[in-house]
């Protein structure tokens, strides 16, 4: 690769959550929903694109916006938002966007000659009268749309479904014929919901929302948001269409299960939902999820971590890293933005306001990310670094602050030395003489002191 992959993926000034990557013609397209920095709800502007080669996932281009929400006949002044989407080829070839309004119980379908050109409205999914998805007396509302289109025949999945909703029996698939509008099979439940996920595979980690399909050998993987909101689970099937059994859970926006390095219970950056799929690319699987910044869970950004599918298709649950998609730890030596932290939180209860990952300007503005509302005890953990030789850390620091970073290998390891941090302005480097040892390494900043703090970057270097 040209470069080294962080997370997230995307520019820190992108919020795109709701990740579905798809290969074609050797470039990865990721289909998402689109957060506003500093927005009041989710998924407020409208749908943009991003590619790479798939050899090189650290060249992202930026496609430009491929659908409006005011293209959809039933949104011509924008008051709904567009929720997430997924994209399939048709039989003819051309690539469809399936995607619901936020106040609609419909799917909507846009369609487009090229994965990332300017899609254009093209119908909503109806039965053979004509009655839309959704709104006869008996349907559940459709939400979150997946697809996959195999032969004369594409696959829907939908669902949403609150934990005590028992008129929500789980995600639902529909068979959808050639025209990719016209309903072939009716809905079926494929994964219970919480309502009824007693005494089945499924206990614990039902469907939430958030469906996804992709096939692997003979295997269908059906990917969702489970009832604990912050995983991303599988399920496993032989048919697209019936039989899953619960796989696992893949990823966890704030490492929940995982105990390599903590106890399993303990959250180590600020939780909510999640959404995302899997994808192979040369040979290398990827899990694409998304994470919560601003202190709210309405500018979420994406994330990809490395995944491994063993010889009998189980995925072992993969933490979150600052790496992405890099397949290695990153060099150890020179300068890194702080946002690409992967733990952040803070070890006491303190009363304070929690840490946030932030930028400064509005929507739009190519600001790089920040953290921000770094009070006494809050630990800021990035992973993993391949560090040779470092004998000098520097970071850069603004704020009403007095105190110190303490540098670490693990949150409960003794310092390996200091840095103090005084009230400033604008962006100040601090810097103390600190020896990394030589090896591979997860690095931890603890503040100690008073005030707030911000941390923009830090520098791994010789003295």
């Amino acid at each position: 690769m040209k470069n080294q992959c962080f997370n997230p993926y995307l520019p820190s000034w992108e919020y795109i959550p709701d990740g579905e990557p798809h290969v074609f013609d050797g470039r990865v397209y990721v289909y998402g929903s689109h957060d506003r920095f500093n927005g009041h709800v989710f998924c407020l502007n409208d749908y943009v694109c991003w590619s790479a080669p798939v050899n090189d996932i650290s060249d992202w281009r930026y496609e430009g916006v491929i659908y409006k929400k005011t293209d959809d006949p039933l949104n011509p002044d924008g008051r709904m938002c567009l929720y997430a989407p997924d994209v399939t080829v048709g039989q003819d070839g051309r690539y469809y966007l399936y995607y619901v309004l936020d106040k609609v119980p419909v799917v909507s379908v846009a369609v487009c000659d090229s994965p990332a050109g300017t899609y254009e409205f093209y119908g909503y999914v109806h039965y053979p009268d004509g009655v839309r998805l959704g709104e006869r007396a008996e349907d559940r509302p459709q939400f979150d749309p997946g697809v996959l289109t195999e032969g004369d025949v594409t696959y829907l999945y939908t669902g949403f479904c609150n934990q005590k909703d028992k008129s929500a029996p789980g995600s639902m698939v529909t068979v959808l014929g050639t025209d990719m509008l016209t309903v072939m099979k009716e809905p079926a439940v494929i994964v219970p919901s919480g309502c009824y996920g007693k005494n089945t595979s499924f206990e614990g980690h039902e469907f939430f929302e958030a469906s996804s399909i992709r096939k692997h050998g003979d295997m269908y993987y059906f990917i969702y948001s489970s009832v604990l909101m912050n995983e991303l689970c599988y399920a496993t099937s032989k048919s697209p269409a019936k039989d899953f059994q619960y796989g696992g859970v893949i990823v966890s926006n704030c490492d929940l299960n995982i105990d390599s390095y903590k106890p399993a219970a303990q959250r180590i950056y600020p939780d909510g939902n999640n959404h995302g799929s899997i994808i192979d690319m040369n040979g290398t699987w990827y899990v694409f999820y998304h994470r919560q910044t601003n202190g709210t869970w309405f500018s979420r950004q994406g994330c990809i971590e490395c995944i491994d599918i063993n010889q009998n298709g189980k995925i072992n649950q993969t933490e979150m890293t600052s790496m992405g998609g890099n397949g290695k730890p990153l060099v150890g030596r020179g300068y890194y933005p702080a946002y690409i932290a992967c733990n952040l939180y803070a070890d006491q209860e303190t009363g304070e306001k929690a840490p946030k990952i932030t930028q400064d300007g509005k929507d739009g503005d190519e600001e790089p990310g920040y953290i921000a509302d770094i009070t006494d005890s809050v630990i800021i953990g990035f992973k993993y670094f391949a560090c040779q030789g470092i004998k000098k850390v520097t970071i850069k620091t603004r704020g009403y602050c007095n105190g110190m970073f303490e540098i670490k290998l693990s949150p409960e390891d003794s310092p390996l030395g200091n840095i103090p941090v005084e009230f400033t302005n604008i962006w100040t480097e601090f810097s103390a003489e600190i020896a990394i040892p030589d090896g591979i390494h997860a690095l931890y900043f603890k503040y100690k002191g008073g005030g707030n703090a911000a941390l923009l970057s830090f520098e791994l270097g010789c003295v």
